[in-house]
């Protein structure tokens, strides 16, 4: 069994929001915080020194201009097929849940409502399937969130600091890992519904987000730390772009509250 969906109706919605109400924008800003997430920003920066550190070859761009053009494609690479897939995915969840749940009028969505999101394509094995993609996006967040959260602190407080370090190498480094591990699984044991700390989790990195992407924006066009690889007038504009739009979303959700 499939869904039918009203194409129009769907394109329409994706890039012209027909609701005004306080709900909306506090869920425009959680879609944000999904697709530009602070984490994603030590996260990233902590894998490409490790990616450096860990080439005999490859050397840091200040010392090594040369290598720019090789190390440039291959990010931006990563980055064009990482989030073409993960914002298809969100998509494809948007549409689904509109389609399914909020077609029935369903808007407080518990787990076991979102799992009723797979019937009409998974049928009795929608809850099996659920769980198993629970499971699975649990144990991969769990490193990446956990340990994006180690390089922040690890970094800012000088420690020594990466993946490749054996545990005794790195001991704050790893002990913040397992205390964020551990936090996590008492948030999991705790009465918060977990829909809705996804949710509001959410809804704080895309708060969070825009002060972080002032101050990249900045150092990007900064010649005393960047060199000659300042970032060009059009990565420039789209990210002071991306920075305004994530703003105004932050600040009309805080006016409408």
């Amino acid at each position: 069994m499939f869904v039918k969906l009203d194409v129009g109706a769907v394109v329409h919605g994706l890039f012209i929001p027909h609701s005004d109400n306080r709900a909306a924008i506090v869920t425009i800003v959680a879609i944000f915080g999904t697709t530009i997430s602070p984490y994603l920003f030590f996260w990233q920066s902590a894998q490409e020194v490790e990616e450096v550190e860990s080439d005999p070859v490859a050397e840091a761009l200040v010392e090594a201009p040369w290598q720019a053009r090789r190390q440039f494609r291959r990010i931006w690479f990563d980055t064009l097929i990482g989030m073409g897939f993960s914002n298809l995915v969100a998509i494809a969840i948007i549409i689904s849940t509109a389609a399914t749940l909020h077609a029935h009028g369903i808007v407080d969505i518990q787990t076991s409502q979102a799992a009723q999101a797979l019937e009409p394509v998974a049928g009795k094995y929608a809850f099996f399937l659920f769980t198993i993609g629970i499971i699975g996006t649990g144990l991969l967040a769990i490193p990446v969130l956990a340990g994006s959260t180690a390089y922040a602190i690890g970094d800012s407080r000088g420690w020594r600091s990466g993946l490749d370090y054996k545990p005794w190498e790195a001991a704050g480094f790893y002990t913040v890992i397992g205390l964020a591990t551990l936090l996590g699984i008492a948030i999991d044991w705790s009465p918060l519904d977990p829909i809705k700390a996804l949710f509001w989790s959410a809804v704080i990195n895309g708060v969070v987000a825009v002060p972080i992407m002032i101050a990249m924006m900045i150092v990007v066009r900064r010649h005393d730390r960047m060199g000659k690889f300042i970032a060009p007038l059009s990565i420039t504009v789209l990210g002071w772009a991306a920075t305004l739009i994530m703003a105004s979303a932050a600040i009309a959700m805080v006016v409408v509250q």
